[in-house]
């Protein structure tokens, strides 16, 4: 890979942060709504934006999720194990969300002149990533970890289990490259809870017709895999430096906050937020 992704910043006089935190139940639909709020605003004001979130306890679903054998099933198998269900606004498979994961959105500019391809959306956030953490003796690969939950031809792992995946979402001349990645806490228990929610959607068809056979041992956190103590915060800080290193602009991390507030904002935000709750109805 070459390692020159990171120079399309390079340009830019300062990155947008908006940082949110760990949110409860209330507030799932919002990091959705936003997305797609922040990457047209990307698209019109040539302003990248980096875009920090987590959710407390919730499985996140895809649309596929949904169209499982018996969906009830799933919902209560996933109750029990103490998550909560939320239906995105993108494609893929279910993944976990709870406070040791950080889901972190790169939103760009991605206009005609300067248009990313999906791979190179793609690499862009691995490169990010392998600046941020690879080193000598912890090389983070790029490819499908099949028995994973939520696998992708982009999965980041590290001798072979993997810690993170990337997914996209482009928006008239915007692109918001998106990963979870599983800093620390009960890796176990979320890849267990996602096989269970499978098995008991999908019955005798586990593991068929493009759902993940889901095997935790192939799934760690990257605290666990880089044998180190990490905290969310921690990776935050270390994502900053990398950027910052790589790019002579300043993080911002005041105008979005201000922005937020404004009629534009508050308009598109609302109806964004009415999509998230008439998709989610398909959980009622």
């Amino acid at each position: 890979m070459q390692m020159n992704s990171l120079e399309r910043l390079s340009h830019f006089d300062s990155i947008f942060l908006y940082d949110q935190q760990c949110l409860t139940q209330k507030d799932y639909f919002l990091p959705f709504a936003l997305t797609d709020v922040l990457t047209t605003y990307t698209g019109i004001h040539q302003q990248p934006i980096i875009h920090f979130w987590q959710l407390d306890q919730a499985m996140i679903l895809g649309m596929k999720d949904t169209r499982v054998t018996d969906l009830s099933a799933g919902l209560t198998s996933l109750e029990k194990s103490g998550y909560h269900p939320v239906v995105r606004n993108a494609g893929g498979l279910g993944v976990i969300a709870d406070e040791g994961v950080l889901n972190i959105s790169l939103i760009l500019p991605n206009t005609a002149d300067k248009k990313l391809s999906i791979d190179q959306g793609y690499t862009l956030m691995w490169e990010l990533i392998k600046l941020t953490f690879e080193d000598s003796t912890h090389k983070i690969n790029a490819f499908e970890v099949t028995e994973s939950y939520c696998p992708g031809t982009f999965d980041l792992s590290i001798d072979g289990k993997k810690f993170a995946g990337i997914a996209q979402r482009r928006v008239k001349d915007g692109i918001s490259v998106m990963i979870y990645l599983s800093v620390n806490g009960d890796q176990q228990k979320r890849s267990e809870s996602v096989r269970d929610f499978y098995k008991a959607s999908l019955g005798i068809d586990f593991g068929k017709n493009g759902y993940p056979p889901v095997n935790p041992a192939v799934m760690a956190n990257l605290e666990d895999l880089l044998q180190i103590r990490l905290s969310v915060d921690d990776v935050k800080q270390r994502l900053f430096d990398t950027l910052v290193s790589k790019n002579e602009f300043t993080v911002n991390d005041q105008a979005l906050s201000t922005l937020l507030r404004s009629e534009w904002f508050i308009t598109e935000t609302d109806k964004q937020l009415e999509k998230m709750k008439q998709r989610n109805q398909l959980l009622d």
